[in-house]
């Protein structure tokens, strides 16, 4: 009796809580979102413009060693907990694996409502993750694995529509957060390993019916198609599942893309646009209107699906309009973006060993190769970085305090791989041309490595961009960094995604280590910052899985026994403040 009792006050606690949210629920507009108050976090990165930094500064250099756990929420999930919790006016919204939103008092961690989608039973796809909710006007959107986009009640979490994109049984699916601006939300699609066509899709906000849809392989006609030989385009790939960030000024998205497909460049010769690059795409009728590729012909299965902060450059006196985006291939690439929508090439340089590029053209941007870095069909290369390049899709951070940007990086990685030929492409099968086991087996060390001492490989760079210099890095021995970063204004980042389930704070313009917490499993999550009553939040989820889950069991392969431990599963959400200010 007892027992029910406390359900029961539970229960209405929860209604009551929601109830008082509902109340006072305040609307996400595009001019909050253009201009996000300091107290929130809007959107996954925190801005447009994908800086990862808060300007709150109660938590700082000089106090963070106080800061303490306030609540804890287990998602009851497993698997790569990768999204940020979204924070508007204390009521906070966290997406899942297996597309699970909840939504929690920010302050107390008590939870307002659940939404679980029910997903096909025969649904496959290879990153069963989700990297984050938006929130717009009065509803939460959410990207799922079956290739739609929920939009829900934000108050009571009921649902209002529910689009879906694509053909999951295609092998087409959704991960990323998806942008909202404009009237619409803007999502994209993954699949590159299936032989897709990739594409960006824009949605009435309020309907949910297609306002655009523009694909990221031009079809024969199309500006571009003269890059595709063949029918290669109709399988080329070039996902989209990161989300873009937006110049609300222009009116222009900027998004990623992922590979092309196959994975062998010699099944689809040509330079393969626009795989592999940052398309510009005007928000009212999603044409593209500017380009930029990173690296032709992709032969390294080098996504470069993370969209480029938008972030100001000095260049000979000038200020630019920049473009700034740590490759997965290795590069730290600088563009400046423009009101018409053309890329304009800056600078590149390699912040990770690389082998591939032999010379970068200094007007265009465009690599060159040394052929045998370059793998194929029938022909195995081994090159640097690796397959997981020298930065994933954990996103950067830019202080504008500090003027440094901050990458989370791999290093001593390369993989040695090759393809093999191709089979009859089957709806919604892996179609990539490299045996399974190969990729499972593809990574190696530097040849300078000596694995018997501990090796350097997670690392955190922070680069001053105007003079194209690393000012410090941090490196984690023996371990990976998926770890995404937040930047805040009290000097601090904010970072875990090692194999130590360790969650730290760092001070921003030395690197120094100030403080760190064992969570119940490693972070991969995107970490938030936001105050409700005067009180200043940091928050995270950890759990790990996915490709951090694969490469940490790569490396346990590659090092003695016992240096690279085992990681707990089981997804958590952890919110942390200053004891003094509790």
């Amino acid at each position: 009796m007892q027992k029910l009792v406390l359900t029961l006050s539970a229960l209405a606690l929860s209604v009551f809580a929601a109830q008082a949210f509902a109340a006072d629920y305040n609307p996400v507009t595009d001019e909050r979102l253009r201009n996000p108050e300091p107290k929130n976090w809007l959107s996954w990165r925190g801005n447009y413009e994908g800086w990862g930094h808060s300007p709150l500064k109660q938590i700082t250099d000089a106090n963070v060693a106080e800061l303490v756990p306030v609540w804890s929420f287990a998602t009851g999930v497993n698997d790569g907990h990768q999204a940020a919790p979204i924070v508007n006016d204390g009521m906070m919204f966290v997406s899942t694996p297996q597309n699970q939103i909840i939504a929690l008092d920010a302050a107390s961690g008590d939870e307002i409502w659940r939404y679980r989608r029910e997903l096909p039973e025969d649904l496959f796809q290879l990153h069963p993750t989700n990297r984050g909710v938006a929130l717009y006007g009065d509803k939460v959107y959410m990207a799922t694995l079956d290739a739609c986009v929920v939009a829900l009640d934000a108050k009571t979490g009921k649902e209002a529509w529910d689009t879906c994109i694509g053909d999951y049984t295609e092998g087409y699916y959704s991960t990323l957060s998806v942008l909202p601006a404009e009237g619409k939300v803007v999502t994209g699609v993954s699949g590159g390993e299936f032989g897709i066509r990739g594409y960006v899709v824009a949605l009435d906000a309020e309907t949910g019916k297609e306002a655009w849809k523009t694909y990221t392989v031009p079809a024969p006609g199309e500006p571009g198609s003269e890059t595709w030989q063949g029918d290669a385009w109709k399988t080329g790939g070039a996902p989209v599942w990161m989300q873009g960030n937006y110049d609300a000024e222009t009116g222009i998205l900027y998004v990623g893309t992922g590979n092309g497909g196959p994975w062998m460049p010699d099944t689809r010769p040509g330079d393969n646009l626009y795989a592999t690059s940052v398309i510009a795409l005007d928000m009212d009728d999603g044409s593209i209107d500017g380009h930029f590729q990173y690296h032709w012909n992709d032969a390294w299965d080098w996504d470069e699906v993370s969209a480029p902060l938008l972030m100001p450059i000095k260049r000979d006196g000038k200020v630019k309009k920049g473009l700034v985006h740590a490759g997965r291939n290795g590069y730290l690439w600088l563009l400046e973006r423009t009101a018409k929508g053309p890329i304009n090439f800056i600078d590149a340089k390699p912040f990770v060993e690389q082998n591939v590029f032999t010379s970068i053209d200094p007007k265009t941007g465009r690599p060159t190769y040394d052929e045998t870095k370059t793998p194929g069909t029938n022909k195995t290369a081994t090159f640097c970085p690796s397959i997981w390049g020298g930065k994933d899709w954990p996103p950067e951070a830019y202080n504008p305090d500090t003027g440094l940007l901050y990458i989370p990086a791999h290093e001593n990685l390369c993989a040695e791989m090759g393809g093999v030929p191709m089979e009859e492409r089957e709806p919604g099968e892996l179609w990539i041309g490299v045996p399974i086991d190969v990729i499972l087996s593809s990574m190696r060390f530097n040849k300078r490595v000596d694995p018997s001492k501990p090796v350097p490989i997670g690392q955190i760079q922070a680069w001053d961009v105007n003079k194209g210099e690393k000012v410090w890095e941090h490196s984690f021995n023996d371990s990976v960094n998926w770890g995404p970063i937040l930047s805040t204004g009290g000097n601090l980042l904010f970072a875990g995604g090692t194999n130590d389930r360790k969650f730290r704070a760092f001070n921003a313009l030395t690197g120094a280590v100030l403080w760190e917490h064992p969570m119940p499993s490693g972070v991969t999550g995107v970490p938030s910052s936001f105050e409700v009553d005067g009180t200043q939040y940091i928050a995270v989820q950890s759990g790990w899985g996915v490709d951090a889950e694969r490469m940490r069991g790569l490396l346990a392969e590659m090092l003695p026994k016992g240096r690279v431990p085992p990681m707990p599963q089981g997804g958590n959400i952890h919110v942390f403040a200053l004891k003094s200010a509790r």
